[in-house]
């Protein structure tokens, strides 16, 4: 009871300083409030950058490492260097066998400008030989109908998946397009599922809404894109997924080793087996994100800090005006202490509301943000528990450095 009466009493105090000085103190006091809501906007705004880029690239794939064919630059067991490196469906089942840093690895195989027919419309198209790991590893599942499976590549069956635009250009606005048959390269196919749209700013191959999905055993026969596809088990490029985020590296070298081993090159080739490492690259995002906020908010830091000197030219001002009472506290028995307390408390509570005030600001704007439709590669505002406590611990430290001096001083 006593310490509610003690915060009572601080509280009025402070209210009756902040009504003596008006202009000056609600200044000061929006100084802080804007500095917390600045660098909670430039916080969440990192954040909703950061989760809307991971989002674009889970759509390329989900921690996705690509393996191309390359030439060789170093000598190697007696051979010289400018050797073609080309990449092998044994290679696959090498990686899979001998890697154990790696969980699932598939080859890609593929053509550009395949003729794809319907009864209404024709046009060409990329066509992709897919199964059910190649899906995992890009992130290309059928939104209507089935993905390919199994079974359709073990038996060869001529069953396809439609990228958005292939559906739109093929039917234009027919409904159910489920179970129909097309032709792509001349051969009878039924449409057994349908990719979603998707939006998409980075891809090394085309977009998904522009592609064909079909088993990789019948593109090897209807539709290689070269005679090595089909007779020497030959893909174009090897995707494989590691364990973990943190050992990408000790998987590729794994990799790296178990293919050199085969293929008979120096693992530290780097030009042997080029790598585009999605990680990698999101890791840069990542950082270049963070750089930014680091600038950012140290413009909003400076904004804070200036906000508490002036709650301590306001108190320093105060504790003039308060002689008179202070030393009549003391002649009352209040000690250095209790008079250091009191002051430190009311520089401490300017501080928190100017600051609550900041954060309740900022909450309210995030929601209003983050109701809106968001643009591809920004995911909102998040304001997330981790982001309030690492304010309102800086809010803290701000309000105890503008009220100790003048606390000091009182004493």
């Amino acid at each position: 009871m006593k310490l509610i009466l003690r915060l009572y009493t601080i509280a009025n105090q402070a209210i009756a300083e902040l009504w003596r000085h008006k202009l000056r103190t609600v200044l000061t006091m929006f100084g802080i409030g804007w500095g917390i809501c600045a660098l909670a906007l430039i916080s969440a705004s990192g954040d909703g950058f950061k989760q809307g880029q991971r989002e674009n690239w889970k759509q390329l794939g989900d921690r996705i490492v690509m393996v191309f064919g390359g030439r060789t630059e170093l000598q190697a067991g007696g051979r010289r260097a400018g050797k073609d490196i080309r990449l092998y469906t044994s290679d696959v089942e090498a990686i899979r066998e001998q890697c154990p840093l790696v969980t699932t690895v598939a080859g890609e195989i593929k053509r550009w400008g395949v003729p794809v027919e319907s009864e209404f419309n024709s046009g060409t198209f990329l066509a992709v030989g897919v199964d059910p790991d190649y899906l995992s590893l890009r992130n290309m599942p059928a939104a209507i109908g089935r993905d390919v499976n199994w079974t359709d590549v073990e038996e060869k069956n001529r069953v396809c998946v439609l990228g958005d635009s292939v559906r739109k250009q093929l039917f234009k606005e027919e409904g159910d397009v489920i179970g129909r048959q097309i032709r792509i390269n001349g051969y009878r196919y039924e449409i057994v599922g349908l990719m979603g749209n998707k939006n998409q700013n980075s891809s090394y191959d085309g977009w998904d809404n522009e592609k064909v999905l079909i088993p990789n055993s019948v593109l090897r026969s209807d539709c290689p894109p070269y005679r090595g596809v089909a007779v020497e088990g030959r893909d174009q490029t090897i995707i494989y997924r590691p364990k973990s985020v943190s050992e990408w590296e000790p998987a590729q070298l794994q990799v790296r080793r178990t293919l050199a081993r085969i293929h008979q090159f120096d693992p530290k080739d780097e030009a042997a087996l080029p790598m585009w490492d999605t990680m990698k690259t999101a890791s840069m995002f990542d950082e270049i994100f963070k750089s930014l906020g680091y600038f950012l908010g140290s413009v909003a830091l400076v904004t804070l800090i200036l906000g508490g000197m002036g709650v301590m030219n306001t108190m320093m001002t105060s504790v003039t005006e308060r002689t008179p009472e202070i030393g009549l506290k003391k002649a009352l028995g209040a000690t250095r202490r209790r008079i250091l307390m009191e002051f430190l408390a009311e520089g401490v509570f300017l501080a928190g509301v100017s600051g609550t005030v900041g954060i309740i600001l900022v909450w309210g704007l995030a929601s209003l943000v983050n109701a809106l439709p968001m643009p591809a590669f920004f995911s909102g505002l998040p304001i997330n528990p981790d982001l309030v406590l690492r304010l309102v611990a800086l809010l803290g430290g701000v309000g105890i450095f503008a009220a100790l001096p003048p606390a000091w001083r009182a004493a």
